[in-house]
């Protein structure tokens, strides 16, 4: 390949311009199935640039998860364990993202505490058949028929009015769009706000497959500490003036992993915050209705007049998995480009699904339903602390939500922990998959919405052994 880089560049800026043609390289598959990137100084001959520019380009690969260095061997792209099969197929090798949470919740295992999901048990089961034969007798073509993309219009006028009426949120069926559980909509708003480099602010520790989600766009994460009373709202306004995020990823109710829940005066300050540095909040609320005492505050949605924060409310927990319904709230142009890259990801979430859970969800059976099932989850909890007291193991108790995050004991790292837990038929979450910065190894999440009582009790009694055998 022949110059590419004019001279007359700017120096300060060149080797972004160097990453994004690396990163169009990639995508088309360029290089070798083992992954190995040119050389500084083959790639610079290549292009016409410094060493230093290709450089700093793979500088900025390797912070965003593009790639990784191997010592004394280079630069290779950082596409995880493929089957041998792939190894061989560039364009799909170069696609290949990770996703280190769902690899862990995938191992069959006895006592599942990597899931932060609801055991199927506690789902009102005997009487969800009853809406499913509704939808049909209500709307006989419902398998008939697409859904509008932006999602079933009976629905976001229900779900509208209920938002409105329970989170004191204003704002329009226009303004509501539906997908497929909170993982799709963190991959639209990514998709449709995020280019290479961008910086996201996200927490410290956070929910791992948000952070692959972004990587996977090519974004630079930058951490806010989370602490049991909420955040240092001087470290955030910092990072917004210096880093200048495309949006900050919170989740401040019954926060995943923690617990921790924001309180109203600072969910006020940060939509200022906000709306001073241009930075849009992007709430992830997956947990809102299961709490133990109190309800939690209202969203950050609630305190915004200005178009600062997109809030995702998913029911996908607690209500019925195997819908995967969630709702994102946003203002304009937000939701119009949401509109759009949803059109192209699926053109519009299941109609049966919506249909279903427009029945289920509102109806006096489920909310009454919730009200037994905030007391369940509640038993759970207590009796995992129960089960846990006395192991060395030390929590901060959640107010709400479906797990606790656990402080190990000194010397015990997650890694070697997970490892001989699930030869035992155990998992839980590491520390290290909730964390930017890839440490926290004396940390881990464990859940105990998913394992019924008996397997609590012994999942934990059997975590208690591997403990002592790591001491």
């Amino acid at each position: 390949m022949s110059k590419i880089y004019p001279s007359a560049a700017q120096p300060a800026r060149l080797y972004e311009s160097v990453c994004d043609d690396i990163l169009k390289r990639i995508d088309r598959g360029e290089w070798d199935e083992l992954g190995k990137l040119p050389s500084i100084r083959e790639l610079a001959q290549e292009l016409g640039v410094h060493r230093l520019t290709v450089f700093k380009a793979y500088q900025l690969l390797k912070q965003s998860g593009k790639t990784y260095v191997k010592d004394k061997s280079g630069y290779y792209l950082n596409t995880g364990s493929l089957p041998s099969d792939l190894t061989a197929m560039p364009a799909v090798h170069s696609h290949i993202q990770q996703n280190p949470l769902s690899d862990i919740q995938r191992v069959p295992v006895v006592y599942q505490f990597s899931q932060a999901l609801l055991d199927p048990n506690l789902l009102p089961n005997q009487y969800l058949s009853a809406y499913v034969k509704q939808a049909f007798d209500l709307y006989p073509k419902v398998l008939g028929t697409y859904a509008p993309v932006q999602g079933d219009a009976e629905l976001r006028e229900a779900m509208t009015e209920y938002l409105a009426t329970q989170h004191r949120l204003s704002l329009t069926p226009g303004e509501l769009l539906i997908t497929s559980g909170a993982q799709q909509a963190l991959d639209l708003l990514a998709k449709t706000l995020l280019k290479p480099r961008d910086v996201v602010l996200v927490e410290r520790p956070t929910y791992g497959a948000a952070m692959d989600i972004f990587r996977s766009y090519g974004a630079q994460l930058a951490s806010v500490d989370i602490h049991p009373h909420g955040y240092d709202l001087e470290q955030v306004a910092r990072l917004m003036k210096e880093r200048k995020p495309r949006f900050f990823y919170l989740n401040p109710t019954f926060h995943n992993p923690t617990g921790y829940t924001v309180s109203a005066e600072q969910r006020k300050r940060l939509v200022e915050l906000a709306a001073e540095h241009r930075c849009l909040l992007v709430e992830d609320d997956a947990f809102h209705d299961i709490y133990f005492k109190q309800p939690p505050p209202p969203p950050l949605f609630a305190y915004d007049t200005e178009g600062y924060v997109a809030y995702i409310r998913s029911f996908s927990k607690y209500i019925a998995p195997g819908l995967r319904i969630a709702a994102v709230a946003a203002r304009q142009p937000v939701v119009g480009n949401l509109l759009t890259a949803k059109s192209l990801a699926d053109n519009g979430t299941p109609l049966l699904n919506q249909k279903i859970f427009l029945l289920l969800f509102f109806s006096d059976r489920m909310q009454r339903h919730l009200e037994k099932l905030r007391i369940a989850l509640h038993v759970r909890m207590s009796i995992m602390e129960e089960a846990l007291s006395g192991t060395g193991l030390s929590w901060t108790k959640p107010a709400g939500g479906l797990n606790l995050w656990i402080k190990l004991p000194d010397g015990i790292k997650a890694g070697p922990l997970l490892a001989k837990g699930i030869e035992q038929s155990l998992t839980f979450v590491p520390g290290t998959i909730c964390d930017p910065l890839a440490e926290f190894d004396d940390r881990i999440r464990l859940s105990y919405s998913y394992a019924n009582e008996n397997q609590l009790r012994d999942g934990v009694r059997l975590l208690a052994g591997l403990l002592r055998s790591l001491a």
